[in-house]
């Protein structure tokens, strides 16, 4: 098992492959283990990173409050840990909007980026409403009572109808995360402050992609962040959630290689 620690909080990650590297970033309440079908493909190229986010899979829980730029101190403390000076970032939902504040903040330490799924502004008021009243019904009756919705925000209406097994598999993994730590990671991500004014200052090759049946973070979103940034190219993962990697990770996996392909040296 590979780890270190930043900031006090253990961090898991996997390495596979040689080449130009590339970190991956996965989404709330999943794990690396999101990534497994696009792992291989991309490690027979390039040399890939595949962290766990601190309070999810294989990293340590989280005792107290942290924020997106804590979660980017992560990323940043195993790519130093591997001499890796820079890297494309590739993230989706929670994992994309870190790999935005790198380009951000380390710029110098990004060479691209990859986002799938994810949102560049704030959390709208509404949705702020929703997930303080799940957070505060999860602290009393856990994440199983709330399954079914999350599930829907995860998946894609047609994942759900066609895919039964996979759908069952992740609401597994679901109801399994330590729930003080995604409610700390929750609040993370509902007072993440807005990019929108500075995605224009952003000038590495970028790739965007969204699931064409994402509730979670829709379409409009993610068109958004290309429509707003010099150098970027956008796709839609056809009958795809919010959890595209997993739901048509053939496409995916096209997709990320094609671009990595043009652009990682």
């Amino acid at each position: 098992m590979t780890v270190i620690y930043n900031q006090g909080v253990q961090i898991y990650f996997e390495e596979r492959g040689a080449g130009a590297p590339v970190i991956l970033g996965h989404s709330f309440l999943c794990s690396g283990k999101m990534w497994r079908e696009q792992v291989p493909a991309l490690a027979a190229k390039f040399r890939v990173i595949n962290p766990d986010l601190r309070g999810h899979g294989r990293s340590g829980q989280v005792a107290r409050p942290f924020t997106l730029d804590d979660a980017l101190s992560d990323a940043i403390a195993v790519l130093d840990e591997l001499g890796i000076a820079r890297a494309i970032w590739c993230g989706l939902s929670i994992g994309g909007m870190v790999a935005l504040r790198a380009a951000l903040v380390h710029g110098d330490r990004v060479a691209g980026l990859v986002l799938l799924g994810t949102d560049a502004g704030r959390e709208t008021t509404r949705r702020k409403l929703k997930y303080h009243a799940m957070g505060a019904g999860a602290r009393v009756l856990g994440l199983r009572p709330f399954l079914g919705s999350i599930t829907r925000l995860m998946f894609g209406t047609t994942t759900r109808r066609e895919n039964a097994p996979l759908v069952a598999e992740w609401r597994t993994q679901f109801a399994g995360v330590h729930v003080p730590s995604a409610l700390r990671c929750l609040e993370a991500l509902v007072r993440r402050d807005s990019l929108l004014n500075r995605l224009h200052e952003i000038g590495v090759p970028t790739l965007v992609l969204v699931g064409e049946e994402d509730r979670s973070l829709p379409v409009a979103l993610s068109r958004r962040i290309h429509n707003r940034l010099h150098d970027s190219t956008f796709g839609v993962i056809s009958t795809a959630g919010h959890l595209s990697p997993l739901e048509r990770p053939a496409q995916v996996t096209d997709a990320i290689l094609g671009f990595l392909t043009a652009h990682a040296h």
